[in-house]
């Protein structure tokens, strides 16, 4: 492939379809660590989620079953995360990597004993998530570049794809606009002061942990019944960790974030796009190299913004009520 063959134009629809896995995630991780939790479990509760969806999906044909399961198993985690986090006051970090160490080995060895296909389900089929064509899509598909922008980069999505990006003025109202966020908040920068004022501080958390299990089930039901179309061991290929960055990159907040979550997209798109591709006076970049891209990126936003973000003053610090 020439450097001539590079499309910008096919990097942007990439971001796109690559940005949801980051934003389900990082939205989840934003309820839960805006209410004081670390949620280190979102790459476990992706696979849990991405594993049920794919097995459900396929067994019933049908990719909205497969969602709803996807959801109740990864909701089910999330409470059991805040039981031992917030209940029994234990170690969010290390709950959080074991629930991911305990994910990771148990969903491929269910996915073996059910379908018997080396740890991975089988193809989905017609039982994938279908992309949206917009109405007129065939009327303006001839034009030049409003044909492109209205029937590739805005439409020919899948409903989850047009989920997450309706979920972030969503969140950012519920964040800064309803009594459920006022708490939420409270509760994570200063929890005995919430409770001194009436809010009750668990009940807040678990119902913050139980929103991050729902969103997260949608990352790992993108990854499975959309992206892939099957399930496959560890796929979620350290995106719960990227989502925790864009949060960083966010400073925990939800448009700052969805736009952390939009760049690390766009680098995994141009790692594909740029593949493969003859450089002028570099030549063909090792693939090696140039997989390393999203993860380089991750490591230069980590330090140079760490030292900036300002997290929830009470976050990882369990809640321990006042006598």
């Amino acid at each position: 492939m020439m450097f001539d063959d590079f499309q910008f134009s096919s990097i942007l629809v990439s971001t796109i379809r690559n940005a949801p896995v980051l934003m389900f995630a990082a939205m989840a991780g934003l309820f839960a660590e805006r209410s004081g939790v670390v949620d280190l479990a979102l790459e476990g509760k992706m696979l849990a989620a991405a594993f049920v969806s794919a097995a459900v999906a396929f067994a019933t044909q049908n990719p909205w079953f497969g969602i709803l399961a996807g959801i109740g198993i990864s909701a089910v985690i999330a409470l059991l995360q805040g039981f031992v986090s917030i209940t029994q006051k234990g170690n969010q970090l290390v709950a959080g990597i074991a629930l991911n160490i305990a994910l990771s080995g148990l969903t491929f060895v269910l996915a073996q004993f059910f379908f018997m296909q080396g740890g991975r389900t089988p193809d989905l089929g017609s039982a994938r998530l279908f992309d949206i064509v917009l109405p007129g899509s065939d009327a303006v598909a001839g034009i030049p570049f409003l044909g492109w922008f209205y029937t590739k980069l805005i439409g020919g999505h899948s409903a989850l794809v047009y989920l997450a990006f309706a979920l972030i003025p969503l969140v950012h109202w519920v964040l800064y606009h309803s009594r459920f966020g006022l708490r939420l908040r409270a509760v994570g920068e200063n929890p005995h002061a919430a409770d001194a004022a009436g809010i009750n501080v668990e009940r807040t958390r678990f119902m913050a942990m139980l929103c991050a299990g729902v969103l997260c089930s949608f990352s790992g039901a993108y990854l499975s019944i959309v992206q892939s179309g099957f399930f496959l061991r560890d796929m979620s290929a350290g995106n719960g960790y990227l989502a925790l960055t864009a949060l960083v990159f966010g400073n925990w907040r939800p448009l700052q974030t969805a736009l952390g979550c939009l760049m690390f997209g766009f680098f995994t798109a141009l790692q594909v796009q740029i593949e493969g591709v003859v450089f002028p006076g570099l030549g063909k970049v090792p693939g090696s190299l140039i997989q390393m891209i999203p993860y380089v990126v991750t490591v230069v936003v980590l330090a140079g913004l760490m030292a900036k973000s300002v997290a929830p003053k009470a976050i990882g610090v369990p809640f321990v009520k006042s006598r």
